[in-house]
């Protein structure tokens, strides 16, 4: 990680004032067709319609910044119905530009926290298995694979594997 990323880029909660930047910064991610379900991001409104939510739900969500420009965010929201509540589904991505200098480390590092203060116990994902940087960063914060969903997506007539991925805040979790 170089010296000058925390003079540069800043890891914030999302705010109301970056919806736009961020849906910008999503769409930039998915139109790679590479990393995330989807090949471009929602429409503004329904973007806009799940910041708020967040935001007025204190669902852990942050954002980096760069010059006021939204370049990666992460959340976790926790999964809907009383007995599956104390389970989050992770989101995150990070622009191309700005990959490879830390700055997913620190949004996991910061939404990860956030979580554990929330009151999750546990956290999912969904990952490509070609994805190998994501599955390493993963792996050195304790996520560990569940299993393999195969051919799970079929783009441009190329199929790729699904990893489902968790995290345990309890260990006591990991006796059931």
């Amino acid at each position: 990680m170089s010296q000058g990323f925390y003079e540069k880029v800043m890891i914030m909660p999302i705010a109301e004032d970056y919806i736009d930047s961020f849906h910008k910064c999503l769409d930039s991610v998915a139109r790679e067709r590479r990393y995330l379900a989807g090949v471009e991001a929602p429409s503004i409104e329904s973007t806009r319609e799940f910041i708020m939510s967040n935001i007025q739900n204190n669902i852990p969500q942050y954002i980096a910044i760069e010059d006021d420009q939204v370049v990666g965010w992460c959340d976790i929201r926790p999964q809907r119905g009383v007995d599956f509540s104390h389970c989050g589904v992770l989101g995150m991505g990070v622009q191309k530009d700005y990959r490879r200098q830390g700055i997913g480390n620190s949004l996991l590092d910061t939404t990860i926290k956030a979580a554990k203060a929330f009151g999750l116990e546990k956290v999912e994902l969904e990952v490509y298995t070609s994805n190998t940087p994501a599955i390493k960063l993963y792996e050195k914060f304790g996520f560990v694979c569940e299993g393999i969903k195969k051919k799970a997506r079929k783009l441009d007539r190329e199929y790729y594997d699904v990893m489902i991925m968790s995290l345990f805040f309890i260990t006591e979790a990991f006796n059931t």
